[in-house]
């Protein structure tokens, strides 16, 4: 094998891949992409959605070049739980049932992570498994020049160096490579989340039964409150062709302070009077568990340095929106530093300054855009358990109130729920949280209302 490459990226994972598919497209046949597993996606985890708006660019043929995805997702789901109730929010809109699906597919990381590198091999680019980068090699000067290898598998386990011009680290959020070179922080407990998931076997016709669903629609579910034990997280389902996708994912903080081990939540969230009959009969396929950066735009870290630039996970592009995009951002990140790594090949000159256009072109993008407009968002959740643990059984308590059939006057029943309601949540802390989180989110409702005041003011 050649011991020198134009580019080296690091991890096959969808940032990683989208690096080195894009710079093969685009002339740059001499990149090595290096995946540690047997096979792109033998490590990698995620709760099972992945939005394709990237993909779109790079590949529009992908579903006719059998991409490995479940099922298009034409239904959102969100609920919150207490021990005995769900208050359950869906929207559906069919025109997601058609071409380009709203961009957002359920897939098994397995298979498709393992799919879209071989795309990436008939570009050109070289796939090196069973390859871990230990650590960066650089010159007298301080620039990245290679990365030193190690062979994980196979007979001998070989040690070697391989050089290029320059490296796009794609080595997922806790990326060694990163904090060895000083640029991230070391993850703390409070930015940090832990998730598992399991996959579960069921009959297709099963699965389309049980959650109402015809030909290749699927549905994401996203569940708060007792879905986590009151904990700063959720817990997830998705369906897939033939089995769902269940976990859940929490503040590694709130674990740690609630003494519980990520394992026993997901089985608490299994047994959930209204999870327990969407998986009755299903069988453990699989059992996986990874850490996500929680921290926002706030926690960024460094993204370059002369010869080397940050994707994905590693550069903490994890949207802290309520849709929680992290494929989109992640495979974004991978094609904007390939694209400057192909300004750079052009000038030959792999200094930072000429890599820092990768931040022009995040920041021109929604990848900053979005992480900044939902920067103040994980502050706020933070600081507001009552969010989580006790808001929901509160609003459970008063929609009880509503809905419970008795021969009380509706005149005294109406009394009661607005007592209940003031008991379980209280007006003016409910109305102060809502205010909080809409300036955290920089809202639409308030951009919005604005507009509408102006025009009426301009109007009338």
């Amino acid at each position: 094998m050649k011991e020198k490459f134009s580019v080296i990226v690091i991890g096959a994972g969808p940032a990683g891949t989208t690096a080195a598919l894009t710079l093969a497209q685009r002339g740059i046949k001499d990149v090595v992409l290096l995946e540690r597993g047997n096979y792109p996606g033998s490590k990698n985890v995620m709760g099972g959605v992945i939005f394709t708006t990237i993909l779109n660019k790079i590949m529009p043929d992908f579903l006719e070049k059998g991409a490995p995805v479940e099922r298009n997702i034409p239904k959102r789901c969100f609920a919150l739980l207490t021990p005995e109730s769900e208050i359950f929010f869906s929207f559906k809109n069919n025109e997601f049932n058609r071409p380009p699906y709203n961009n957002i597919f359920t897939v098994l990381r397995g298979k498709f992570d393992k799919w879209f590198a071989e795309e990436a091999e008939k570009a050109g680019v070289m796939l090196l498994c069973n390859s871990v980068a230990d650590e960066l090699i650089k010159d007298k000067n301080g620039k990245v020049i290679g990365v030193q290898t190690r062979v994980t598998e196979g007979t001998p386990k070989e040690e070697g160096q391989i050089f290029a011009d320059v490296i796009i680290c794609a080595e997922g959020a806790n990326s060694t490579i990163a904090l060895k070179e000083g640029m991230r922080e070391k993850f703390d407990q409070h930015s940090m989340a832990i998730a598992v998931k399991e996959v579960i076997e069921l009959p297709k016709d099963v699965i389309e039964d049980r959650f109402h669903l015809e030909g290749n629609e699927g549905v994401a579910f996203e569940y708060y409150g007792d879905a986590v034990q009151g904990l700063f997280g959720s817990g997830f389902i998705y369906t897939n062709k033939t089995n769902i996708s269940i976990g859940i994912g929490v503040v590694i903080n709130d674990i740690m302070n609630a003494k519980l081990n990520p394992n026993d939540i997901l089985e608490h969230f299994k047994e959930h009077p209204c999870i327990k009959p969407l998986i009755r009969g299903g069988k453990t396929l699989e059992y996986s568990a990874h850490m996500i950066p929680e921290g926002g735009y706030k926690k960024i870290p460094k993204l370059f340095k002369d010869g080397f630039l940050l994707v994905g996970d590693a550069a903490g592009f994890i949207s802290t929106s309520p849709l929680h995009e992290g494929s989109s951002l992640a495979m974004a990140s991978g094609m904007m530093a390939a694209e400057t790594v192909i300004e750079a090949i052009g000038k030959n000159d792999f200094s930072s300054v000429t890599l820092s256009s990768y931040i022009d072109k995040l920041e021109n993008s929604f990848v900053i855009k979005d992480m900044k407009k939902y920067s103040d968002v994980p502050e706020v959740l933070k600081n507001s358990p009552e969010l989580f643990n006790k808001w929901p059984g509160g609003l459970a308590s008063v929609l009880t109130e509503v809905f419970t059939i008795s021969e009380t006057p509706k005149e005294i029943v109406e009394e009661n729920i607005m007592n209940k309601f003031n008991y379980e949540i209280g007006f003016v802390p409910f109305i102060i949280k809502i205010v909080q989180l809409r300036n955290a989110m920089k809202s639409f409702y308030y951009g919005f209302s604005k507009k509408i005041e102006d025009f009426v003011a301009t109007h009338w």
